[in-house]
């Protein structure tokens, strides 16, 4: 759009990384969370070595690894997530095969043709409200992809809205989520040799044993509960940005070898995923703040994806951005299993809009916060409306 700024100048530069002054200081945050104050840890460094020491850091803590804890919306522990190794090992080893996927040709082509057929669509429209009508389409149909499920299936889960847990009545999204998952268990169960994740799940084998019922749905859960916020944040966070820095996709279409490293700036300047929780069964010590037995601590990724100390100028987005150890999927054993998914439909997201050469313009926008009493962090949009022109841009 002529004239118009960059996202980072729009909003107030706080919102991108609002943690700096604690980071550099303390190193630590105190987030005000379901009457607790939940211990932040914000530094990369002192991030990815608590995310190693899973015995100090647990992540054995059935409904406590969110941030707000899960309990009142959803009955069965996600799994792997939270779980501690060797449980945790065991449960990755066997249904990573699936989640790696993404990284075969042919599935990116399908993802491609997604892609295409959803900006396809946009242009056709005079003006598209992104969050809606978009990104979590996007996000709904590729989970088909990954899930080898009809496409109808994904209008089942567009119902069901940006977040499942964290946006209107969770209590009732939970419930709904769970009549699903069964529905689907008890087809997979008749046709076991069909094709799709449900009934890969029940032929599973986790040490020997077929999975129980419990270990079924907290698969499942987590799949449906993870990964969907996060990917329709960071495909508004790309097109919006696309929108107002048209040389990001002149340099994109000159240099296709860029894509890849584009895609892990917008992880690492957006961080999608802010943090996550980890339980201390014997309590901890952070430089000045004292964690009692049982209580959690957070892993603030978004944090730790601006320090200074890792990353030059942080606050600024380098499209060529080397070397980039950001932790946008998490850090250590439990880092996202849907991690190749997000990335190739990122690429291939931006591949396609750098390849199609239109013109993009931004017509209004609602930026979201994650609040943090004093911090509120930028976190997408409330609402996004643009319009894809066929003509080209420049």
């Amino acid at each position: 759009m002529p004239g118009s700024k960059s996202l980072s100048d729009r909003a107030p530069q706080s919102s991108r990384d609002g943690f700096r002054d604690a980071r550099e200081s303390d190193g630590v945050f105190l987030h005000a969370c379901q009457g607790d104050q939940i211990p932040l840890i914000l530094g990369h460094r002192d991030i990815r070595s608590a995310a190693k020491d899973w015995e100090t850091f647990s992540s054995d803590a059935p409904f406590r690894v969110p941030i707000p804890s899960e309990e009142a919306v959803r009955t069965v522990r996600q799994i792997p997530i939270e779980h501690d190794p060797p449980q945790h090992t065991a449960y990755r080893k066997a249904i990573e095969p699936w989640f790696l996927r993404p990284t075969k040709p042919d599935y990116c082509a399908r993802l491609d043709q997604l892609v295409f057929e959803m900006l396809d669509r946009a242009a056709d429209s005079r003006e598209v409200e992104i969050m809606a009508d978009f990104a979590l389409p996007l996000q709904s149909r590729a989970l088909a992809i990954l899930l080898e499920l009809p496409d109808s299936e994904a209008e089942h889960w567009i119902g069901w809205g940006n977040s499942l847990f964290r946006e209107g009545d969770g209590v009732a999204k939970g419930a709904q989520l769970d009549a699903y998952l069964a529905a689907q268990f008890a087809r997979a169960q008749k046709d076991s040799d069909a094709p799709d994740f449900f009934a890969f799940l029940t032929r599973l084998e986790v040490e020997g044993r077929r999975l129980t019922e419990d270990e079924l749905f907290g698969i499942a859960n987590l799949v449906f509960a993870g990964g969907r916020d996060t990917v329709i944040n960071a495909v508004a966070e790309i097109l919006a940005h696309c929108a107002t820095h048209a040389e990001t996709l002149t340099e994109l279409r000159d240099n296709p070898r860029l894509v890849n490293g584009a895609v892990e700036e917008f992880v690492r300047f957006t961080s999608p995923l802010g943090f996550i929780g980890r339980v201390c069964p014997q309590g901890a010590e952070m430089g000045t703040v004292s964690v009692a037995s049982d209580e959690r601590v957070g892993l603030c990724w978004a944090s730790a994806n601006h320090d200074a100390s890792v990353f030059e100028d942080p606050a600024t987005f380098q499209l060529d951005r080397t070397p980039n150890p950001h932790m946008g999927f998490g850090s250590g054993k439990h880092a996202c299993l849907g991690a190749a998914h997000a990335r190739a439909l990122m690429r291939c997201l931006l591949s396609q809009l750098a390849t199609m050469r239109w013109t993009l313009d931004l017509i209004d926008e609602q930026p979201a916060f994650e609040d943090f009493g004093d911090i509120q962090r930028r976190l997408g949009f409330e609402t996004l409306v643009m319009r894809f022109d066929r003509a080209e841009a420049g």
